[in-house]
């Protein structure tokens, strides 16, 4: 059975994967101000940050269209597993359900799956790249809906920002009852619970919070040395790096991945953002 994998550009897909037909990335729109483009393969990540950094107002995003994702179904591959940002955090999985509906409709039957990462960045990276490793196994559609169910379930998200409030601003914060003043520098460390924002811990200072971030991953991951870590940062890979090794001093993994954040990523997580999926 052919297969594809579709993501919505939250999703920090490797290097070796931007030009594989087997994947297809959606890209949703970023304004700050004015200043309007694509989250696509022509985003420039200094030249946005330097936008955001300037501006007293707001950036915003929005998701593809449902006829967007439909075309995207719309190809020869016998299965199309999607995944998208959180249903919580965005609108980008209400369009691609939107999509499905409006593709069996003018086109007919087709096997499509459409997973709520209940996540985003690196979060929905695992996510695909599970899918992927069961396609190449060999599993039927059911089975794979089903893993990657159990999957998402199990999987964890993790992280600290030095700065909350593109988040605060766009309303994603609302789950969380109250966060300290950033001018303490007290880094709060935040996380995911079936897809909504909350905080985990806090710690005064930065390096101090990806300590908190190592010690909270190590005491909740199952069955660490059988997974990925996977670390998306936005414009510190130092971080990442200090990251990876404060985890691997305390749990065993299978394999690291590190990625630098897109640009749906780079807006919410600013400049010197740290996330962790694993």
């Amino acid at each position: 059975m052919s297969y594809k994998i579709v993501v919505d550009s939250c999703c920090e897909l490797p290097e070796e994967y931007r030009n594989d037909e087997k994947f297809e990335i959606i890209p949703l729109g970023l304004e700050v101000g004015d200043y309007q483009i694509m989250d696509d393969e022509h985003f420039n990540q200094k030249e946005f940050l330097e936008k955001v950094a300037a501006y007293s107002g707001c950036p915003k995003s929005s998701c593809p269209s449902p006829e967007r994702y439909r075309e995207a179904f719309h190809c020869e591959a016998d299965d199309i597993i999607v995944v998208t940002l959180s249903s919580k955090l965005s609108g980008s999985h209400n369009s691609a359900m939107l999509g499905k509906n409006l593709y069996h409709e003018k086109y007919g039957n087709k096997n499509i799956y459409v997973c709520d990462s209940e996540s985003a960045s690196c979060g929905e990276t695992h996510i695909a790249l599970k899918a992927m490793e069961l396609e190449e196994a060999g599993c039927s559609f059911e089975e794979i809906t089903k893993e990657l169910e159990a999957f998402r379930d199990e999987m964890k998200t993790y992280f600290v920002l030095d700065n909350l409030e593109t988040l605060r601003k766009n309303g994603r914060l609302t789950g969380v009852k109250a966060l300290v003043a950033s001018t303490l520098s007290i880094k709060p460390v935040m996380g995911s619970s079936e897809g909504s924002i909350i905080q985990k811990g806090q710690a005064i200072g930065i390096k101090k919070a990806l300590t908190k971030l190592a010690e909270i991953v190590a005491k909740e991951v199952v069955r660490s040395e059988e997974k990925v870590l996977m670390i998306t940062h936005c414009n510190c890979r130092e971080r990442a790096e200090l990251m990876k090794n404060m985890i691997l001093e305390k749990i065993r993994v299978k394999d690291v991945l590190i990625m630098d954040t897109a640009g749906i990523s780079s807006m919410y997580a600013n400049d010197g953002g740290i996330i962790v999926t694993i």
